[in-house]
């Protein structure tokens, strides 16, 4: 069970094919064409659309903590508000490179611009999986 960031870091690596972690991070806006009430809700903390601001991939060896991916988002100036993340496996000879990642990575990019985060497991600021109604 993933009760914080760093559990998945420890998942990823003990898996028995090498694994390479994908990061969308995203803001939330609120649409141009919000409703009063949906304005009322975004200024209380809820709602809005999930954008994508910026995208990375990483081995689980390369990454210390969740601290440590902060760290280095923050070094982009984004604000952002979650962080999705997903797993690419490799084979008992090869571990999954940046270059395998990029098509999916890119996938996840679009499906969350839909709305269609279902297969990633969100993470908010402090590492704590969120759970999105969608």
């Amino acid at each position: 069970m993933i009760e914080h960031f760093n559990d998945l870091l420890s998942v990823a690596r003990a898996q028995p094919l090498p694994q390479r972690l994908l990061f969308v991070f995203a803001g939330v806006e609120l649409p141009d064409q919000a409703s009063p009430e949906q304005r009322s809700a975004f200024d209380a903390g809820h709602g809005g659309a999930l954008v994508p601001l910026m995208c990375v991939d990483k081995s689980p060896d390369e990454l210390a903590s969740f601290e440590a991916l902060v760290g280095e988002a923050t070094q982009f100036g984004h604000p952002w508000a979650l962080v999705f993340s997903a797993a690419l496996s490799g084979t008992r000879q090869q571990p999954p490179s940046s270059t395998d990642a990029d098509l999916p990575l890119q996938a996840m990019v679009e499906a969350i611009k839909r709305g269609d985060i279902a297969a990633y497991l969100p993470f908010d600021r402090q590492g704590l999986p969120v759970q999105l109604n969608h």
